[in-house]
């Protein structure tokens, strides 16, 4: 398996681990049967569990174009080193992501998004 289509499937774990720890905060915060509902009055979420559930909603933003990237690549046969860079810079910095997310810390937090854009871009250059 490609370099590229091995971090597409670690990045899904990493988007799994993600909705775990988004759920467990949401649980810790509303509880159980508040989120078994139809949650039409569940309060927004505070502090770490809000920023657990931001930060995975942003996961699934970008990895809906990594994984069109990362296909696009494979299908094409486009794949070469840039490719496998990027998809590296992609998944590490969204690695880094999450614990910055999480603790709060919020430019840096930006400037490591910044990072798996650059990611993102490296394989879509590779494309055009």
């Amino acid at each position: 398996m490609s370099v590229e289509m091995t971090l597409l499937v670690w990045a899904v774990a990493l988007t799994f681990v993600q909705v775990v720890i988004s759920a467990a905060g949401a649980n810790l915060q509303v509880g159980l049967p508040a989120l078994a509902g139809n949650r039409e009055s569940v309060p927004p979420l505070e502090g770490w569990a809000g920023r657990a559930q931001r930060a995975h909603r942003n996961m699934l933003e970008n990895l809906v174009l990594f994984v069109a990237l990362v296909l696009v690549a494979q299908i094409a046969g486009k794949t070469n080193a840039v490719t496998a860079l990027g998809a590296e810079v992609f998944f590490w910095a969204r690695v880094v992501y999450v614990p910055v997310y999480l603790i709060g810390i919020a430019w840096v937090r930006t400037a490591v998004w910044g990072v798996s854009v650059v990611g993102l871009l490296l394989i879509f250059l590779q494309l055009v």
